[in-house]
């Protein structure tokens, strides 16, 4: 019998079962907004949020901008206005997939719990998240069990290396 998580929880998946490019693109979006979480010295959370989707929309937009460039370059013209557009609508799941952690973020403090505890919530949401798209992916990779667990821990070892920083930080 196959294990899959709530469809909400896979909705909330860093684009897991989409194409590759919007798969990659989310699980970094979590690898770095937990990495900005972590690092983080600000002393409001309002703050920590925005540093997170301040990083992920400059993070998007370099990404989106080397395309566009690599394609000038290798392709020797100047890229289409059809191209531009197409690469300005893609790639969002490095933002869009911080929501979830980032809520966690929001309603740990709303509940109550200071800075620091809100934030290890929030990396302990993301670390889920990773592992639960390691396992994911690992269905749509038709990977057995056993490398299905590999690849949950492989993916869940970032989260928890966020965890260990933000600990080793304050």
């Amino acid at each position: 019998m196959a294990v899959h998580p709530p469809r909400w929880i896979h909705n909330a998946l860093p684009s897991v079962g989409r194409d590759a490019e919007s798969t990659a693109a989310g699980i970094y979006g979590v690898i770095v907004s937990a990495a900005v979480m972590a690092a983080s010295h600000a002393t409001r959370v309002v703050v920590v949020a925005v540093a997170v989707l301040v990083t992920l929309i400059v993070y998007w937009s370099a990404e989106r901008y080397a395309r566009l460039v690599a394609e000038r370059i290798h392709d020797g013209r100047r890229p289409s206005w059809h191209q531009v557009r197409q690469e300005l609508t893609h790639g969002w799941a490095i933002v869009t997939a911080s929501t979830l952690p980032l809520v966690v973020l929001l309603v740990a403090t709303a509940a109550g719990a200071g800075l620091y505890g809100a934030v290890l919530a929030a990396l302990t949401c993301s670390t889920i998240l990773l592992c639960l798209a390691g396992w994911e992916i690992g269905r749509d990779g038709r990977l057995t069990t056993r490398e299905r667990l590999v690849s949950a821990a492989v993916a869940g070892l970032f989260g928890l290396s966020m965890v260990l920083l933000k600990a080793l930080l304050h």
